[in-house]
């Protein structure tokens, strides 16, 4: 059985773990001249060993930022200020960074083991112990998924309290939906009480007849002719 198989349960499961079927790439033929070459190129980095920082400031989740990270935008994440917010060690950063390049440098298909002479010799060529790459490697890691859970954690709260705010404003639009038609509702009433009493004294102008009426409003000041044109008043 591969290690690879359990890459997913190592360090609390913060590596990803990779299918254990996936077939290697066969291995491409890689001269010691070319190897060489390879390792000078990487040995550029600074031996200068200097430890992590430690970070210890509590979150939603995990205890790994010393400062809150920025968030993402539009799904992107600036990864160099999420690595500097967990403490991550700007010269072991790029200690890795070195040795991921060199990871993708080498022919497509290379041998497994050839690989890892090749990355041990440049390692050494650095002045690194290994354990160094390792821990950087895994503190960066670490951090990536302090990074996702948090980021997961504010979009649940984010989710609940939009949630809360929708029934909110459903709540409201309901209260809302009733005031009108509670007052469309009493209009309809209005106009049956104020059409009845309008019938009520119909009553008593019908009695003196429909030309008296008409001579009174159009004689008086009060009235209004309801078949005359109005006009809007002037200013």
């Amino acid at each position: 059985m591969t290690d690879k198989k359990h890459w997913a349960s190592t360090v609390a499961g913060w590596f990803i773990e990779r299918d254990e079927n996936e077939q290697a790439a066969p291995a491409a033929e890689i001269s010691a001249d070319e190897a060489d070459a390879i390792i000078r190129a990487a040995s550029g980095a600074s031996a200068a060993q200097t430890g992590a920082a430690t970070y210890a400031t509590p979150s939603p989740t995990q205890t790994v930022f010393q400062t809150a990270p920025p968030p993402p935008t539009g799904g992107q994440v600036n990864f160099e200020a999420v690595f500097d917010s967990a403490g991550v060690d700007t010269e072991e950063r790029a200690r890795v960074a070195k040795t991921v390049e060199l990871l993708k440098s080498l022919p497509a298909g290379t041998d497994a083991g050839l690989k890892k002479q090749i990355v041990e010799a440049s390692l050494k060529a650095f002045g690194v112990p290994i354990e160094k790459i390792i821990e950087a490697g895994v503190e960066e890691i670490q951090a990536l998924d302090g990074y996702i859970r948090n980021a997961a954690t504010d979009n649940e709260k984010l989710m609940q309290e939009s949630d809360a705010r929708i029934k909110q404003y459903e709540e409201e639009i309901k209260n809302i939906r009733a005031i009108m038609q509670q007052s469309v509702e009493e209009l309809q009433t209005v106009i049956k009480v104020c059409n009845d009493k309008k019938l009520e004294v119909q009553q008593v102008l019908e009695f003196f007849g429909q030309a008296k009426v008409a001579e009174v409003v159009k004689d008086s000041p009060k009235l209004h002719d309801p078949s005359a044109t109005s006009n809007p008043p002037t200013s």
